[in-house]
């Protein structure tokens, strides 16, 4: 399946999803295009995510919402000013096209849980207010670098600052806890491997890298930027609201397609808290 695919079907996954349980240059409400994504049949796709870091006071400017009760499935006006807000304040509703799919959606529940409420697939009155009066994320290391990812596994959320400024707020998945034991073919011959799903904690650096899809022995990962030994921030075609990983931080794939041109190499990665379940 080519990568064009995979993104589509990865929206449809993450709509799915709620109902079961842009980016690289040009003015913040635009839609940019990322590079290619690597590998053969690769494609670019439109994501936009604002382009300027964002202020710690947040509200970059006054806004007014519709207040209207909006659903994925949902399409008009309404929506592309939900779309256009998320974009100005950091987070990562995908095209800006007044339909409301599963980009949309992965980004609604980033600020949903980033303002403490409970993260839904309606937007409802709750969320229009805090739109109107949004909460910047919790900064989890003061003193940390200008440049650095912080990964809150409490809230499940990521968050990428640049120059000291919030650049990039996004929702994420990371290890289940769940200890699991899984036979795959790997290097050739048939292994078991066995582990406890956990995403530690600490303080770390991003390391290696690969383009498009890359496989390892507990699955595929996409564009994967690795951090620990072999835990990654990497795409995946499922981005649940609860931790369902072996132990890295998925990200919604049209997030991950942009992330390596914002995030380079040796740059802190904090990761803190724990998943109350």
């Amino acid at each position: 399946m080519g990568v064009g695919r995979r993104l589509a079907a990865a929206a449809v996954m993450t709509a799915g999803a709620v109902l079961v349980s842009g980016l690289v240059s040009g003015h913040a409400a635009g839609i940019h295009r990322s590079g290619q994504a690597g590998g053969a049949g690769a494609t670019s796709a439109a994501v936009a995510i604002h382009t300027t870091p964002v202020s710690a006071r947040t509200a970059v400017t006054p806004f007014v919402a519709p207040h209207v009760s909006l659903k994925i499935g949902a399409k008009g006006a309404a929506v592309k000013q939900l779309q256009t807000r998320l974009l100005e304040l950091g987070y990562a509703p995908g095209k800006i096209d007044s339909r409301y799919g599963g980009t949309t959606q992965t980004a609604v529940w980033a600020f949903q849980k980033v303002q403490g409420l409970s993260p839904t697939s309606t937007v409802s009155a709750r969320t229009w207010r805090a739109l109107e009066n949004p909460k910047a994320p919790q900064v989890l290391v003061p003193n940390g670098k200008p440049d650095r990812v912080e990964v809150n596994l409490t809230k499940q959320i990521a968050v990428l600052y640049r120059a000291g400024q919030v650049k990039l707020i996004t929702h994420i998945s990371s290890g289940s806890g769940i200890p699991y034991c899984e036979t795959a073919t790997w290097q050739g011959k048939v292994q078991r491997f066995c582990g406890d799903a956990r995403t530690p904690t600490g303080d770390f650096k991003t390391t290696w890298r690969r383009s498009g899809w890359h496989r390892s022995y507990l699955g595929q990962l996409y564009n994967p930027i690795f951090f620990n030994g072999g835990i990654a921030l990497h795409g995946a075609l499922s981005v649940p609201l609860a931790p369902a990983s072996h132990g890295c931080v998925r990200l919604p794939m049209h997030v991950a397609e942009a992330l390596p041109s914002l995030l380079g190499t040796g740059v802190p990665v904090h990761v803190r808290g724990k998943f109350p379940r």
